[in-house]
């Protein structure tokens, strides 16, 4: 996402600005042609990023070389209702309940995603010898991709590439799925990969819908949300659940790089 907004929108508009003459009247043409397009809570999280620059540029002594009081009437930043931010997440409860009322593939996968946090195409990328550490660890290293069933040896970010620890309870559980078998966890038939948007369409919604749980937004992606907030509800240090997750914190050289590069 962050080389995204580098690539598409930063960069060509104002990438071939010093960064001595980055203040709130020159990102108004940045803010300006990103609202055509972007919601205006993805403008202003393309924003911080241009902020972190400025800010992360200092003297010798340490003070910040560009001191800017940023002003979002100056610069025309397009507000955020964050009461029509609707992010849901499913709850214990109807983790419980899709697992108990699946068998085999499907309740294995979400018995994965519930008690990982990885993200779908991740999961149904993940080989019998990705588990390591008797079977309590899984590396994560890569993915399925969007539009076609094959496995692709990249991820979604650098962060992404991690080691995700397992419960003992959901560890004996897998390693009892897995049997002898070898390859993909998950795969058709054919022994392909699945497409995460046609096991979305076969299996999760009928079952939120059954709950009368279906709505906007509520994915595979409502899994991640719900390991966040559980680990958070048992006090997981956050540095954890951030390399759990994969949120590991964006570092400020790559940003710098890409500036230096186009000034």
């Amino acid at each position: 996402m962050l080389q995204g907004a580098l690539d598409k929108w930063i960069l060509p508009t104002i990438g071939d600005l010093p960064v001595a003459n980055i203040d709130n009247l020159s990102v108004k043409s940045l803010i300006e042609k990103m609202s055509r397009s972007l919601k205006p809570r993805t403008v202003n999280k393309y924003m911080e990023h241009v902020k972190q620059v400025v800010k992360s540029l200092r003297s010798p002594n340490g003070e910040p070389t560009h001191v800017r009081t940023w002003d979002a009437v100056l610069m025309d930043l397009p507000v955020v209702e964050y009461s029509e931010q609707h992010r849901p997440s499913i709850s214990a409860t109807t983790v419980s309940e899709l697992i108990r009322s699946s068998t085999g593939q499907e309740q294995a996968l979400y018995v994965l995603l519930a008690a990982t946090g990885m993200r779908i195409s991740e999961a149904l990328a993940v080989e019998t010898g990705h588990f390591i550490n008797d079977g309590r660890t899984i590396k994560v290293e890569q993915q399925v991709a969007k539009d076609a069933p094959r496995v692709v040896k990249y991820l979604k970010t650098a962060a992404a590439k991690r080691q995700v620890d397992l419960h003992p309870d959901v560890a004996e559980f897998l390693q009892r799925y897995i049997g002898g078998k070898k390859g993909l966890l998950f795969q058709t038939a054919q022994g392909t990969p699945h497409l995460y948007s046609n096991l979305e369409e076969r299996w999760l919604t009928p079952r939120l819908k059954k709950l009368g749980l279906d709505e906007k937004g509520m994915g595979w992606h409502s899994f991640k949300r719900f390991r966040k907030t559980w680990l958070r509800g048992r006090r997981c240090l956050e540095d954890i659940n951030n390399f759990w997750m994969a949120h590991k914190p964006q570092s400020m050289s790559q940003l710098l790089l890409a500036f230096k590069r186009r000034a």
